[in-house]
């Protein structure tokens, strides 16, 4: 099999919502969404989204980083697979990402087009995604967690999101001792049977802080601490802190290259680890990790805030490395979300279920969307 690109469509989204999402760092007050859609010279088309939830206009930059350099490379060459069109593309437009001081856009643009190519050659195998990553090892449906928790409406929102068949959640936290202390008791404390409950403090403390808040968090028996640091502290901080911690400690989503996973994993002091494989590395490196981070024993537990297209992708991904990991579902008010995916699978007594189609095995509802649509743009190959 091999791979041209005929034509990169672009789908910027952007919807208003009454609740930001509040994070140790700030909040998310809108919803931004970047979909691609790529197409072959055969006619075939996958879907991929590029992650821009932050800075809240960080999605307009990459607009035009597609326009003027990912998508005339990417339309210029011929590539054997998806994984083949990603190496190629991250090293040629190495030089200009570090020219431009943009790594983290220029790897978030190939991530998206990366999961595009993947869905691309799904469909075009006629094979789930999951299937086309690990044959008949892969499982139909993978657990779930509510994600993107509010501190001042976590209870509400737990109550919420139990109806609607989670059995874990997970609360901001990093808002202070009182504010955090008082949020995660009051959920521990009416958690049913079989429910669990994780914080993700968004690198919210240095060190210092870190050492007070992770016991005292960790004492209400939670399922792990996500970033308590910073994701560039040194090892030595992170050894410390999870000697230090009752409960493992998560991270990744802010992490980029094989070599630094690599790093992590072998560290070992990250019990769940957490890439975004749309801010960096796509299906191609997001697969490899996972499976690394299985067989050294911990759990891959898939970062993901924005529309359902990268949800699905995570799931996937997900459901084809296996292990004991739990799938991140945004739970916060965002109308793009499941408009984007359609159908969009409901988790059913803490399982998210995945649909048996070819790829992703959802496709956006452009018309249903259509009122949130900013731009959109369109690029074709030009070969003689």
């Amino acid at each position: 099999m091999t791979i041209s690109i005929a034509r990169i469509e672009a789908f910027l989204f952007r919807a208003e919502v009454s609740e930001p999402v509040k994070t140790s760092f700030g909040s998310i007050p809108r919803r931004s969404v970047l979909l691609l859609r790529v197409e072959d010279t055969d006619g075939a088309h996958g879907w991929g989204e590029i992650r821009c939830n932050f800075p809240p206009y960080s999605a307009d930059n990459k607009m035009r980083l597609l326009e003027t350099v990912i998508c005339p490379a990417a339309l210029a060459g011929t590539y054997l697979d998806p994984a083949d069109a990603w190496h190629t593309l991250t090293a040629r437009t190495h030089r200009w990402a570090l020219q431009g001081a943009e790594p983290g856009p220029f790897a978030a643009c190939l991530g998206g087009l990366d999961l595009a190519l993947w869905d691309l050659a799904a469909r075009r195998a006629g094979q789930s995604l999951r299937a086309m990553l690990a044959g008949t090892a892969a499982r139909d449906a993978v657990p779930a967690y509510a994600s993107g928790l509010n501190p001042d409406t976590a209870a509400e929102t737990v109550a919420r999101c139990r109806d609607q068949g989670f059995r874990a959640f997970k609360v901001k936290v990093a808002f202070g001792t009182e504010t955090d202390t008082a949020v995660v008791s009051t959920i521990s404390r009416d958690l049913r049977a079989g429910e669990r409950l994780m914080v993700d403090a968004n690198q919210g403390w240095d060190l210092a802080e870190a050492r007070r808040a992770v016991p005292r968090l960790g004492a209400f028996g939670l399922g792990w601490i996500e970033e308590p640091l910073a994701a560039d502290r040194p090892a030595a901080e992170w050894a410390e802190l999870a000697l230090l911690s009752p409960v493992p400690l998560a991270g990744g989503e802010n992490v980029m290259g094989y070599e630094a996973f690599a790093t992590l994993i072998a560290n070992g002091h990250h019990g769940v680890v957490q890439p975004d494989m749309l801010k960096w590395g796509g299906v191609t490196a997001a697969h490899a990790i996972g499976r690394r981070v299985v067989h050294a024993g911990r759990s891959y537990c898939p970062h993901w805030l924005g529309s359902g297209v990268g949800l699905m992708a995570a799931a996937q991904v997900l459901a084809a490395v296996g292990g004991p990991g739990l799938l991140e579902h945004d739970v916060m008010e965002n109308p793009l979300r499941e408009a984007l995916a359609q159908p969009f699978p409901r988790v059913q007594q803490g399982l998210f279920p995945l649909p048996d189609a070819p790829g992703l095995g959802a496709e956006p509802d452009l018309k249903a969307a259509a009122d949130w649509l900013v731009t959109r743009a369109e690029y074709r190959a030009t070969r003689a």
